[in-house]
């Protein structure tokens, strides 16, 4: 039975349905639909790994110089590992004809983006953030930097699926979307990036973090805030214009 016809169809009954109830039920379809689909649930996960593993053969296994780089090393494997998987995030909803029945229903769009954004981040990036101390192991970081980097993946991982999120809904539809995505989203992750990287290194210098937390924490807030609502309007766009 395809995705498509196990979301229920619009009808008068349940145009009074709770929004939440609604939401989880499209959150418990993600995630079903991530665990019968594997390759989608693991290769990004192996491509962090993969990533990872190949910086000390290319570059340098030097104890000193993992040390200083781990932590940028480990973040911009991260993510492009999310960038990979943000194609899949719009598209088999709108190969199946999924998405035009969400935007029919009574519940608010930015909601039910919303939710899928947390999908993915629930399939993406929390085993991102599992894996990062055994890899953090390996490149030779200590428990402090290790802690401080998977708490900095913690806030910052959400922000690249939000922000993702935004260029997966203006691209949908496209030939050649995820280059067009990768030059639209690439340029809204550096911030995230340096401020995920310079917490780790502030601290693996002993320096006060609170104030890299709190601005990778503002910058969550915006994106939780903002980011849906940008996302539904897009995806209105893309939908009206295939």
């Amino acid at each position: 039975m395809s995705a498509m016809q196990k979301l229920p169809r619009l009808t008068p009954r349940q145009e009074s349905v709770p929004v939440w109830p609604a939401c989880w039920a499209v959150m418990r379809r993600d995630l079903l639909s991530s665990l019968r689909q594997r390759q989608d649930l693991f290769n990004p996960l192996l491509f962090f790994v993969m990533v990872v593993s190949l910086f000390p053969l290319g570059v340098s296994p030097e104890k000193a110089f993992l040390r200083e780089a781990g932590a940028g090393i480990l973040w911009v494997a991260a993510l492009l590992s999310t960038l990979l998987s943000l194609d899949h995030l719009f598209r088999h909803d709108f190969e199946e004809g999924v998405l035009e029945q969400l935007l029919l229903q009574p519940q608010p769009l930015y909601l039910i983006v919303l939710t899928k954004v947390v999908a993915h981040w629930l399939v993406t990036g929390v085993p991102l953030i599992l894996m990062t101390p055994v890899l953090g192991i390996m490149l030779q970081l200590d428990g402090n930097s290790i802690a401080c980097l998977c708490l900095t993946l913690l806030l910052g991982t959400p922000v690249l699926s939000f922000i993702g999120a935004i260029g997966a809904a203006l691209t949908l539809g496209l030939r050649s979307a995820g280059i067009l995505l990768s030059l639209l989203v690439i340029p809204l992750y550096i911030p995230v990036l340096i401020f995920g990287t310079g917490t780790v290194m502030a601290a693996g210098q002993g320096l006060p973090t609170a104030s890299h937390f709190a601005l990778l924490g503002a910058l969550l807030v915006l994106a939780l805030t903002c980011a849906p609502f940008a996302a539904a309007a897009a995806l209105r766009i893309s939908v009206s214009n295939s």
